[in-house]
């Protein structure tokens, strides 16, 4: 079945609309602050985990034909598609993502009316009461927020629009001068940047919902299922690249008017007061919050949903009050603290899932071999996993002195590894030879024997 253009375009605006959490705001907005006159190699690079490996992911899970993540992950082991899993939707649910919603719309609406001394008690009160929405919305849900995230979607874009078309008119102020990394390697450090925005973990989880939209539409081979991803993902991921870009231009001459902050909340809650003063800021305010709040029931509600199937015994309601209670607590140490200590989790979990994405494109290859895709993710695993432990000991200031001659190893033989991708020859070098001797391996499958 062939296809309009508005069904595509439809297919794509539902994408876009998943991958657009407003917390994904703050990211490109830090990076265009402290990118300052080397903005674009940034951007490239935030461009590139932020937009290209989402759609990559969304294609990936089109082209395995696999009903979830976790079928996808049982390619490796059936044990690893239980771990992998379950510390994917933990990632964008309850440990990070979620309580980051609660942050974000306390950071960029409420915040700049609150003292300094006093920030901490009324993070506490907004969180509460933010999360005990979530809860009740959460324990029953329905069309109501779906409807409501829908209608929110178009006009927090509006909004945003609407900032950055005046920002490019009338901008703040001259770019400034780089800070710290972005000044010798701005593209690798927003390459590593665009990791926070997790989009493309969620990618994973999208995917399923996006073919099963196009199926819906009366596309059923699995080519034509394929390439009306492509054609829907691609019109996502320019919206969404179109904001993300305008979004660091706007951090990037706002360090005139603004302070570089610790994180980008307050970029845009800066922006909004200074083009269209406290009405603006309100208006984004709430537009932003309550896009926070359509962003954290959804992902309680996944997170509830899937563990349960996971471990029927512990009922649905049960989970869903465990993880807004544990999202309510995780957010209440702090948005710039949410951010750091996701880092390692992410330096570690990104190769994985990288990885798993490169080898569903070319597990046709090799016969769809156990042998190819765990030695591959065993391998990455054991770089990656260093990777995230030498991210948090910098995060936390304490050096791992057992782990270092293990870094300085993998520091001096193994290419990119500084820039964060030592994994990726690994991995390659892994695939080929693991790949070439499956191939050489006879067919031992029913059908082949049948055959001979």
């Amino acid at each position: 079945m062939k296809l309009s253009f508005s069904s595509y375009a439809a297919v794509g605006v539902m994408l876009f609309a998943l991958f657009f959490g407003a917390g994904n705001l703050i990211f490109p907005a830090s990076l265009g602050q402290n990118a300052g006159t080397n903005l674009w190699p940034a951007a490239i690079g935030f461009l590139i985990t932020g937009v290209g490996l989402p759609l990559l992911g969304i294609i990936a899970m089109s082209f395995s034909g696999s009903r979830n993540l976790q079928e996808l992950a049982t390619r490796v082991h059936p044990v690893y598609a239980v771990f992998f899993t379950s510390l994917l939707y933990l990632t964008i649910g309850p440990f990070f993502a979620s309580p980051r919603t609660g942050t974000v719309a306390f950071e960029v609406g409420f915040s700049s009316f609150v003292s300094e001394s006093s920030q901490q008690l009324w993070l506490f009160i907004f969180t509460l009461v933010f999360f005990a929405i979530v809860l009740f919305f959460s324990l029953k849900p329905g069309k109501l927020v779906d409807t409501v995230g829908k209608m929110l979607a178009p006009g927090l874009v509006a909004l945003i629009a609407i900032l950055l078309v005046t920002a490019f008119v009338s901008p703040m102020g001259e770019i400034q001068a780089p800070q710290d990394s972005y000044s010798s390697g701005a593209f690798v450090t927003g390459f590593l940047e665009g990791y926070n925005t997790m989009d493309a973990l969620a990618s994973l989880v999208f995917g399923i919902i996006v073919i099963n939209a196009i199926r819906s539409m009366g596309v059923t081979s699995k080519t034509d299922i394929l390439k009306t991803t492509i054609k829907a993902g691609s019109i996502a991921v320019l919206l969404l690249g179109s904001i993300y870009v305008g979004i660091a231009y706007l951090g990037a001459t706002s360090t005139q008017v603004l302070p570089i902050f610790d994180n980008g909340g307050p970029v845009l809650s800066g922006a909004a007061s200074h083009y269209f003063g406290t009405f603006g800021s309100v208006l984004l305010a709430v537009a932003i919050t309550l896009a926070c709040l359509t962003t954290a029931i959804g992902l309680t509600v996944a997170n509830a949903q899937y563990f349960n199937t996971l471990f029927p015994k512990f009922s649905y309601k049960s989970l869903v009050v465990f993880f807004a209670t544990i999202t309510f607590v995780i957010a209440n140490f702090g948005l710039t603290n949410i951010i750091t200590y996701s880092i390692p989790v992410l330096m570690f979990l990104y190769p994985l899932a990288i990885v798993l994405m490169i080898l569903t494109f070319v597990s046709p290859l090799f016969k769809h071999s156990r042998v190819v895709y765990g030695s591959t993710i065993a391998v990455t695993f054991l770089i990656s996993i260093f990777d995230g432990l030498k991210s948090l000991s910098k995060s936390i200031g304490v050096e791992f002195a057992w782990m270092q001659p293990i870094v300085d190893f993998f520091e001096n033989t193994l290419p990119l590894y500084d820039q964060g991708l030592g994994w990726l020859l690994p991995a390659v070098v892994v695939i080929v030879v693991t790949g070439v001797i499956s191939r050489l391996q006879p067919d031992k499958s029913p059908a082949a024997q049948q055959a001979s």
